[in-house]
């Protein structure tokens, strides 16, 4: 049997924003800092966001290739220390697009939707 290489230890997707600026404020809302920007921070292009270990890229001129609007057909999943305390934390800041709920899979979760149509579901098991 070959032993499988290691991917590494991060996955960071790069999505496409249909406005930056509202995109980049949705997620300093949730948290996030912007750790990166180009070509500017006036004017950027394409922008890095972080929170704790999770970083998201985000790209207003779609790249060759891809779409040209913001597409996703599932949901990025995030698995925070408490899900009750981070929807406390992000009550009135921004609108849940569900929960939180114990969901019939055994999760303990919520969603938000990015202004580019993108979920984030923030879970835990129940």
């Amino acid at each position: 049997m070959t032993e499988l290489t290691s991917l590494g230890d991060r996955l960071v997707p790069a999505l496409l924003a249909s406005d930056m600026r509202e995109t980049l404020s949705f997620y300093q809302k949730l948290g996030f800092e912007v750790t990166g920007t180009h070509p500017s921070e006036a004017n950027p292009v394409w922008a890095e966001l972080q929170r704790d270990e999770v970083i998201i890229q985000f790209h207003s001129e779609a790249p060759f290739g891809t779409p040209s609007r913001p597409v996703c057909s599932g949901t990025f999943y995030l698995f925070p220390q408490s899900v009750s305390a981070l929807a406390q934390e992000f009550e009135g800041k921004v609108d849940f697009a569900w929960g939180p709920e114990v969901m019939d899979y055994g999760m303990h979760e919520f969603g938000v939707q990015d202004p580019n149509g993108y979920y984030l579901a923030f879970a835990e098991p129940a």
